[in-house]
């Protein structure tokens, strides 16, 4: 049995207890690495939804089942004795740090980002302005959100450039139809159905060399037989720090290469036209009776950095709904300090900060408390990029171990005991498998995959039913 010297003199003779607070695949890929070191641990994933996998299946388009197969790689993990999932508990008011310290040895936080950044643009505000991610929960099934959507704009705007954008545009383009096969819940297929648009505009403010598509992603716009996607051959321009871009990255070649393509071929017949705008900086969002009627952008120009600015000149783009996909952001965790612009918690190595001006660790750092995923850098990177994250704060927690603390109460059984007696209806992972079979056969009938259940309660029915 490995041992770790604890700071009260004692020595933690067993299986290193730790708590991971997201069960989304920063969480997962820490729990992961912390198996693959040579330490024992027994870890707990706690999770808000009763059902895990965070952003993958609450923030990935259902018609993109090729990101989702990542669950099949996150299912393994899951799969492993050393690790539980305790589902359907909210951090913070059905449990917080105080009580983890109890039982856990260390506490990892990965509770990701489900926010939208806010955009500084006079009119940002009036009714008829949308943030994505509200709009993604809405079309992934998210049970915390409204059960319907307005979709009556027959023009749209979707402001900024990287796939979350693309996503958002992709659906709003396509018809409910196209989208029946994927597992979107009865609500969403009958809001999609009588969705109205007929155009939908992507807006960037610098040119296609800046934009933060993938090229696989960018190339499945074009896949649809009833979207029509439409470049204006005045927005391919690069300058020098464009034509570097390219050079150094063959993804960004790859995606000026497919724009290039779309902006000298005749324009198709398709009935729903997706164009993508290069140059034009949001300026305002204009409204009527508090209601959106229009964007007004102004015209960028190249400064040869590749960055752009101003040249004064407006226009003015017919759309009454606007999406802003201009990232995600972080909210605060209870009890830990918060970055609010930049929506992280303040952290070294994934060792969060109590006190970033004092030398000694022991008042630099919050005591065996640590990050991991976009908590910890901010939400940049491909799901992909997390297990880096992980690796490096799991190396920081194994350094720190000899020096922990004790738990006070680390029997696994002691924290199901604390959380029945609270009366919390907690999901288990055989409760996963309960729902996943459950969607899947509401799913069976019309030949789909699965079905996604929405609502909270009838997650929990398919997942604990003794628990309801």
């Amino acid at each position: 049995m490995t041992e770790h010297a604890g700071t009260n003199g004692g020595a933690i003779d067993r299986p290193l207890r730790i708590a991971i607070v997201g069960a989304g695949p920063a969480g997962i890929y820490a729990a992961d690495a912390l198996m693959k070191s040579d330490v024992e641990a027994s870890i707990d994933l706690y999770e808000r939804m009763p059902a895990p996998f965070g952003l993958i299946r609450y923030g990935v388009a259902p018609d993109h089942p090729r990101i989702k197969g990542i669950i099949t790689a996150l299912h393994k993990v899951l799969d492993k004795p050393e690790v539980r999932l305790l589902g359907n508990i909210d951090y913070g008011s059905d449990i917080d740090l105080e009580d983890l310290r109890r039982f856990y040895d260390a506490v990892i936080f990965s509770t990701g980002a489900n926010a939208d950044r806010a955009l500084g643009v006079p009119g940002i505000d009036l009714d008829g302005s949308y943030g994505a991610a509200d709009f993604v929960s809405w079309y992934d099934g998210h049970p915390d959100v409204p059960r319907s959507w307005p979709l009556d704009a027959e023009k749209v705007a979707v402001l900024g450039v990287g796939n979350v954008a693309l996503d958002v545009a992709r659906v709003l383009a396509k018809t409910g139809d196209e989208l029946l096969p994927t597992e979107i819940p009865p609500n969403v297929y009958e809001g999609l159905k009588n969705n109205k648009a007929l155009e939908v505009h992507v807006f960037g403010r610098r040119g296609p060399a800046q934009a933060k598509f993938t090229p696989l992603e960018l190339r499945e716009l074009d896949h649809s037989p009833n979207i029509e996607v439409i470049v204006e051959p005045e927005d391919i321009d690069y300058d020098e720090g464009s034509e570097a871009a390219r050079r150094h990255s063959k993804q960004v070649d790859m995606v000026c290469n497919t724009l290039e393509q779309w902006a000298i071929r005749d324009v198709g017949d398709r009935p729903h036209k997706l164009f993508l705008h290069f140059f034009e900086s949001p300026a305002e969002v204009l409204g009527a009776d508090g209601k959106v009627v229009g964007l007004r952008t102004e015209r960028t120009t190249l400064d040869g950095t590749g960055n752009v600015k101003g040249t004064g000149t407006h226009r003015d783009w017919d759309v009454q709904a606007i999406y802003r996909a201009v990232g995600y952001l972080s909210q605060n965790i209870p009890a830990l300090p918060f970055d609010d612009q930049a929506g992280t918690v303040p952290n070294e190595a994934g060792r969060v900060l109590a006190d970033d001006s004092a030398e000694d660790p022991a008042q630099r750092f919050l005591p065996q408390t640590y990050v991991t995923g976009w908590i910890k850098r901010g939400p940049v990177g491909l799901i992909g990029h997390t297990k880096g994250d992980a690796n490096e704060t799991i190396a920081c927690l194994l350094d720190d171990a000899a020096a922990f603390t004790p738990a006070a109460e680390p029997d696994p059984e002691a924290i199901l005991k604390f959380l029945e007696e609270k009366g919390i209806p907690f999901t288990t992972w055989a409760g996963w498998y309960r729902l996943d079979a459950h969607e899947r056969a509401l799913g069976e009938p019309e030949g789909r995959e699965r079905v996604k259940v929405v609502e909270r309660e009838d997650m929990l029915r398919a997942s604990e039913p003794h628990k309801v």
